[in-house]
């Protein structure tokens, strides 16, 4: 009772300052409605409480995550040293710690699982704590806060035969189309339908990253050739109708001042072939499709940001211009097969926040040059979290941008009139990351005139891409070629469902042989979260096997440069 009081003394009707007290509150990790409830009613209350400074700190009894990174951060004279702790013991503390910031809640409706989605838009535009309807009986009385809006039969199917539709639309009309979401970011959280019931809570501790920037949240189907697993009912199609209708009200809301982060992925269970969902659409084609949908409306994908802790807390770390310790060593160009390796799939929060962490610390990180993709619009989500992998890099370890540039996109569905946009974009923060580098585009056909003309202003050092069979349409790669300065070439991603070190040198030495194992050879190949010593054993796996193909590893500011080199340039 002592501490709740001086917290509510302390904090009630003031904001924290940055550099003070860090309020610690632990969610049960509870399988359950409960659990997932819990979460909810906590993410609200945090994305409200940190929009004024970093004042609330989600751990987990289920996720050891966000304790890895608060004491990492706490230390080594990083940005949280020196802050004291003060646990928050249950929601009745963090309410009182709220104060008058929060206004009151609002009510979701478990019959129309979509509607807590639209909760999150309101609580986040309205400053609310969004509860089901179980704790608004429970604790709304004892927490002394107005129920501002009850979702609980609201939506009906009336406008579109489809209950969920219904409620997104609605949440258009009074939020998004009035401005009073954020333009320059989307939430695709997963809704209730499944997740409650399993008390799964990935789409729910994101939700302080919603509430913080006021941001619109939903979780629809990009195919319009069936209908969603959640939604068998609805007339074909509408899925698709309100998305389109969410990324055309956001543009023009962004009115060309800014591109819009669209961050979360779509429910494989309800989008596409699962074991529990049959579908005609398989996961990685649902993927390039949602992405194909959103680029002409200006829209790039953060994709998997589940499980994604404290996003409106660590956004707030201090952000100063990266330096990376590349040397770029100048070379002669030799009659060699040059190996260049990127460690790819770090271009979405949750792998920055949760994969990478253990795969840097590999003890064999530093013995090879390697590329290590991330995007550097993940500087706005968890900036402390970069600066922390750029000041342990080595000399050997280089940070490039992954899928696509700064956000996941189609760059060839960009329209030609928004490209200065996309021009300005990635400016601002390749040269943040201090990088100059894109080995990994993601489109459907080789990059025209003007979309080389627009990464050679940003990404001058480098350009590779992967073909996307998008949309039903599969184009071309581009030919290996040096376009004003900028080297373009294919990323072979022949190796990137591959572990192990031998199966690694197996792919490597295939790709170069089958490729006529010219001499120079230029080999860029794309891995997926695999540690440094399988990248090192592999490299020694393909010298002792194939002793034939005079391989060398190099950096990827040396490779791109050999590569200028073996053109004439």
């Amino acid at each position: 009772m002592i501490r709740t009081i001086l917290i509510a003394l302390v904090i009630g009707l003031v904001g924290v300052a940055k550099g003070e007290a860090i309020y610690t509150y632990t969610l049960s990790g509870q399988a359950s409605a409960e659990g997932y409830d819990e979460a909810m009613a906590v993410a609200s209350l945090q994305g409200v409480i940190n929009r004024e400074s970093p004042a609330v700190y989600v751990l987990s009894a289920g996720d050891k995550m966000p304790g890895y990174w608060l004491d990492l951060m706490s230390k080594d004279g990083r940005w949280m040293e020196g802050r004291e702790r003060i646990v928050v013991g249950g929601l009745d503390e963090l309410v009182k710690l709220a104060g008058t910031r929060v206004k009151g809640a609002v009510i979701w409706d478990p019959a129309v699982p979509a509607s807590v989605d639209v909760a999150t838009t309101v609580a986040g535009a309205e400053d609310l704590v969004v509860v089901s309807p179980e704790m608004a009986g429970k604790d709304l009385g004892r927490w002394g806060l107005p129920v501002v809006m009850d979702l609980r039969g609201k939506f009906t199917g009336a406008e579109t035969g489809s209950k969920k539709n219904d409620a997104y639309r609605w949440a258009i009309r009074e939020y998004l189309a009035k401005g009073r979401c954020s333009s320059h970011l989307l939430c695709l959280y997963e809704d209730a339908y499944v997740m409650r019931a399993r008390g799964d809570a990935g789409y729910v501790v994101t939700r302080d990253w919603a509430g913080k920037n006021r941001a619109f949240v939903f979780d629809l189907s990009p195919w319009g050739d069936e209908v969603p697993g959640d939604d068998a009912g609805q007339k074909m199609g509408t899925d698709l109708e309100t998305y389109k209708m969410i990324l055309a009200e956001v543009m023009k809301q962004a009115a060309g001042k800014e591109m819009t982060e669209l961050t979360g992925f779509f429910a494989f269970s309800k989008y596409s072939h699962t074991a529990d969902h049959a579908s005609a659409h398989e996961g990685v084609p649902t993927e390039w499709e949602s992405v194909w949908l959103m680029s002409p409306y200006n829209c790039y994908q953060n994709t998997i940001s589940s499980s994604c802790f404290n996003q409106s807390f660590h956004s707030q770390a201090p952000r100063v211009a990266l330096k990376q310790k590349r040397v770029v060593k100048e070379e002669p160009l030799a009659k060699k097969a040059y190996v260049c390796v990127l460690m790819s799939d770090y271009d979405s929060a949750t792998p920055l926040y949760d994969f990478l962490a253990g795969n840097w610390e590999d003890k064999d990180r530093g013995k090879l040059p390697l590329a290590w993709g991330i995007n550097p619009d993940l500087l706005e989500t968890y900036p402390d979290l970069i600066a922390y992998f750029y000041s342990t890099a080595t000399a050997n370890d280089t940070f490039t941008s992954d899928a696509s540039a700064a956000g996941y996109m189609n760059p060839n569905r960009i329209l030609k009139e928004n490209l200065p946009l996309f021009i300005r974009h990635n400016q601002k923060f390749f040269r943040e990351a201090d990088m100059s580098i894109a080995p990994m585009v993601l489109d459907g056909d080789q990059p025209s005139p003007a979309v080389k003309d627009a990464f050679a202003q940003f990404a001058p050092d480098g350009f590779a891409m992967i073909l996307a069979d998008v949309n039903g349409e599969r184009g071309t790669n581009p030919t290996p070629q040096v376009w004003k300065g900028m080297p373009i070439m294919e990323l072979i991603n022949d190796a990137c469902n591959t572990k192990d070190a031998g199966g690694v040198a197996d792919v490597m030495a295939r790709v170069i042989r089958e490729r006529g194992d010219a001499k120079p050879g230029f080999y860029l190949f794309r891995t997926v979260w695999v540690k440094p010593s399988v990248i090192v054993g592999a490299v020694g796996e393909l010298k002792k096997r194939y002793p034939g193909l005079d391989v060398e590893v190099v950096g990827i500011g040396e490779f791109f440069e050999l590569f200028k080199k073996s053109r004439g340039n």
